[in-house]
Protein backbone atom coordinates (compact mmCIF):
# COMPACT_ATOMS: atom_id res chain seq x y z
CA UNK A 1 0.00 0.00 0.00
CA UNK A 2 1.45 3.84 -1.16
CA UNK A 3 2.08 6.08 1.45
CA UNK A 4 3.73 9.50 1.35
CA UNK A 5 6.66 10.37 2.42
CA UNK A 6 6.73 13.88 3.81
CA UNK A 7 9.54 15.97 4.32
CA UNK A 8 11.04 16.90 7.58
CA UNK A 9 9.01 18.94 9.91
CA UNK A 10 12.17 21.36 9.44
CA UNK A 11 10.87 22.22 5.50
CA UNK A 12 7.43 21.89 6.61
CA UNK A 13 7.44 24.63 8.86
CA UNK A 14 9.97 26.31 5.74
CA UNK A 15 7.23 26.65 3.64
CA UNK A 16 4.76 27.65 6.21
CA UNK A 17 7.18 30.40 7.31
CA UNK A 18 8.03 31.92 4.12
CA UNK A 19 4.32 31.70 2.76
CA UNK A 20 2.65 34.53 2.29
CA UNK A 21 -0.89 33.61 0.22
CA UNK A 22 -2.54 29.79 0.04
CA UNK A 23 -4.53 28.87 -2.56
CA UNK A 24 -7.10 26.64 -1.18
CA UNK A 25 -8.69 24.15 -3.88
CA UNK A 26 -12.37 22.49 -2.93
CA UNK A 27 -13.03 25.50 -0.68
CA UNK A 28 -16.82 25.09 0.72
CA UNK A 29 -18.76 28.27 1.07
CA UNK A 30 -20.58 26.31 4.25
CA UNK A 31 -18.68 27.58 7.45
CA UNK A 32 -19.34 24.41 9.10
CA UNK A 33 -16.85 22.66 6.55
CA UNK A 34 -13.85 21.67 7.38
CA UNK A 35 -11.73 23.92 4.70
CA UNK A 36 -14.10 26.67 5.68
CA UNK A 37 -12.74 26.30 9.21
CA UNK A 38 -9.20 25.87 8.19
CA UNK A 39 -8.82 28.11 5.81
CA UNK A 40 -10.20 30.87 7.98
CA UNK A 41 -8.09 29.97 10.57
CA UNK A 42 -4.94 30.72 8.48
CA UNK A 43 -6.58 33.70 7.09
CA UNK A 44 -6.50 34.90 11.48
CA UNK A 45 -3.28 34.22 11.10
CA UNK A 46 -1.81 36.48 8.30
CA UNK A 47 -2.20 34.67 5.23
CA UNK A 48 -3.98 35.61 1.96
CA UNK A 49 -6.73 32.42 1.17
CA UNK A 50 -7.27 32.41 -2.29
CA UNK A 51 -10.66 30.17 -3.14
CA UNK A 52 -10.59 27.99 -5.76
CA UNK A 53 -14.32 26.19 -6.40
CA UNK A 54 -15.63 25.73 -9.84
CA UNK A 55 -18.95 26.18 -8.39
CA UNK A 56 -18.86 29.46 -6.47
CA UNK A 57 -16.11 30.88 -8.98
CA UNK A 58 -16.83 34.95 -9.30
CA UNK A 59 -19.00 34.77 -6.10
CA UNK A 60 -16.33 36.01 -2.36
CA UNK A 61 -15.53 33.61 0.53
CA UNK A 62 -13.78 35.34 3.57
CA UNK A 63 -13.76 38.45 1.78
CA UNK A 64 -11.79 37.12 -1.39
CA UNK A 65 -12.30 36.62 -4.95
CA UNK A 66 -13.44 32.90 -5.86
CA UNK A 67 -11.70 31.38 -8.90
CA UNK A 68 -12.37 28.47 -11.05
CA UNK A 69 -9.40 26.99 -11.87
CA UNK A 70 -5.90 27.45 -10.07
CA UNK A 71 -4.76 28.71 -13.08
CA UNK A 72 -6.87 31.25 -13.24
CA UNK A 73 -5.35 33.38 -10.41
CA UNK A 74 -3.46 36.51 -11.65
CA UNK A 75 -0.59 36.24 -8.92
CA UNK A 76 2.23 34.32 -7.46
CA UNK A 77 0.71 31.43 -4.71
CA UNK A 78 2.63 30.06 -2.54
CA UNK A 79 1.33 26.76 -0.80
CA UNK A 80 -1.67 25.24 -2.96
CA UNK A 81 -4.00 23.36 -0.24
CA UNK A 82 -6.22 20.86 -1.60
CA UNK A 83 -9.77 19.30 -0.21
CA UNK A 84 -10.41 17.61 -2.98
CA UNK A 85 -10.88 13.41 -2.69
CA UNK A 86 -7.66 11.32 -3.13
CA UNK A 87 -8.66 10.53 -6.45
CA UNK A 88 -8.71 14.02 -7.63
CA UNK A 89 -5.28 14.68 -6.92
CA UNK A 90 -3.57 14.19 -10.05
CA UNK A 91 -5.66 16.43 -11.73
CA UNK A 92 -4.84 18.95 -9.63
CA UNK A 93 -1.41 18.12 -9.73
CA UNK A 94 -1.78 18.68 -13.61
CA UNK A 95 -3.25 21.87 -12.51
CA UNK A 96 -0.59 23.07 -10.58
CA UNK A 97 1.93 22.16 -13.11
CA UNK A 98 0.61 25.16 -14.89
CA UNK A 99 1.38 27.64 -12.42
CA UNK A 100 4.68 28.90 -10.53
CA UNK A 101 2.93 28.03 -7.07
CA UNK A 102 5.94 26.62 -4.94
CA UNK A 103 4.03 23.74 -2.49
CA UNK A 104 1.88 21.39 -3.18
CA UNK A 105 -0.36 20.58 -0.03
CA UNK A 106 -2.91 17.77 0.57
CA UNK A 107 -5.07 17.60 3.39
CA UNK A 108 -5.02 15.32 5.79
CA UNK A 109 -6.28 11.92 4.83
CA UNK A 110 -5.46 12.77 1.12
CA UNK A 111 -2.69 11.02 -1.10
CA UNK A 112 -1.98 10.23 -4.23
CA UNK A 113 1.32 8.22 -6.04
CA UNK A 114 -0.07 9.37 -9.18
CA UNK A 115 0.22 12.99 -8.40
CA UNK A 116 3.25 12.71 -6.59
CA UNK A 117 4.68 10.92 -9.45
CA UNK A 118 3.67 13.61 -11.77
CA UNK A 119 5.29 16.50 -9.82
CA UNK A 120 8.83 15.00 -9.22
CA UNK A 121 8.28 14.18 -13.08
CA UNK A 122 8.47 17.72 -13.66
CA UNK A 123 11.14 18.34 -10.86
CA UNK A 124 8.03 20.23 -8.35
CA UNK A 125 9.72 18.34 -4.96
CA UNK A 126 7.96 20.70 -2.97
CA UNK A 127 5.02 18.04 -1.57
CA UNK A 128 2.72 17.68 1.44
CA UNK A 129 0.57 15.01 1.74
CA UNK A 130 -1.74 13.57 4.63
CA UNK A 131 -1.12 16.19 6.61
CA UNK A 132 -3.63 19.25 8.15
CA UNK A 133 -1.61 22.66 7.23
CA UNK A 134 -3.51 24.19 10.20
CA UNK A 135 -2.39 21.35 12.72
CA UNK A 136 1.51 21.83 11.18
CA UNK A 137 1.13 25.66 11.65
CA UNK A 138 0.09 25.08 14.92
CA UNK A 139 2.99 23.00 15.96
CA UNK A 140 5.53 25.32 14.06
CA UNK A 141 5.49 27.71 16.79
CA UNK A 142 4.48 30.26 14.32
CA UNK A 143 0.79 29.45 15.72
CA UNK A 144 -1.36 32.77 17.08
CA UNK A 145 -4.17 30.14 17.03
Amino acid sequence: MYEFENPSPATIFGYLKKAKTIAVVGLSNKTDRTSYLIAEGLQKNGYRIVPVNPTLKGTELLGEKVYGTLQEIPFHIDIVDIFRRSEFLPEVAHDFLETDADVFWAQLGLQSQEAEQILRSAQRDAIVMNRCIKIEYAYSGLANL
